[in-house]
């Protein structure tokens, strides 16, 4: 007669732990498929140059979209309040823009801008974030530079209220 061997310590602990990976790699796989299912996509958000824009078709509606690109020279209008429109271009296209969004202090005409928010069905960019690109580089003005006071009166203006540190 053969004797029936026990189960040892170190094989029940082998069997807890195999069955551990297993749930793990269960719990893993069904998160990955509910992840992939729920549309991730919803909250991505792209960043397009007009172009990209205009070549999207359907696809530009209603998806959260960073638009890039320069504000084409007299486009800009203030409708009152912080309301400003403008139209943005690269190199060959033109998307017409429309936000609620306080227009930082550098905003003008020819500035490279990135717009956040939504292509419309009726033609337009709703945007509901405006930044501007600037390089963060001061360059002084050449020397015997003659100051323009009605510049300097206005970069003062705009200071007021300022503390210093």
């Amino acid at each position: 007669m053969t004797a029936m061997t026990q189960p040892t310590a170190s094989d029940a602990m082998r069997r807890k732990t195999r069955w551990f990976m297993f749930g793990a790699f269960v719990v893993a796989g069904i998160a990955f498929a509910v992840i992939a299912v729920s549309g991730i996509n919803k909250n991505l958000i792209y960043y397009w140059t007009p172009s990209d824009l205009q070549n999207a078709g359907n696809k530009a509606y209603g998806a959260t979209i960073r638009l890039g690109g320069m504000v084409s020279p007299g486009s800009i209008k203030r409708l009152g309040g912080s309301a400003v429109e403008f139209d943005v271009h690269d190199a060959s296209q033109h998307v017409h823009v429309k936000t609620t969004s306080v227009p930082p202090q550098m905003f003008r005409e020819n500035i490279g801008v990135v717009v956040e928010g939504t292509m419309l069905r009726s033609g337009y960019f709703q945007s509901n974030r405006l930044m501007v690109s600037h390089n963060n580089q001061y360059k002084p003005p050449a020397k015997g530079h003659p100051v323009n006071q009605k510049e300097l009166r206005k970069m003062i203006e705009s200071t007021e209220g300022l503390k210093d540190d």
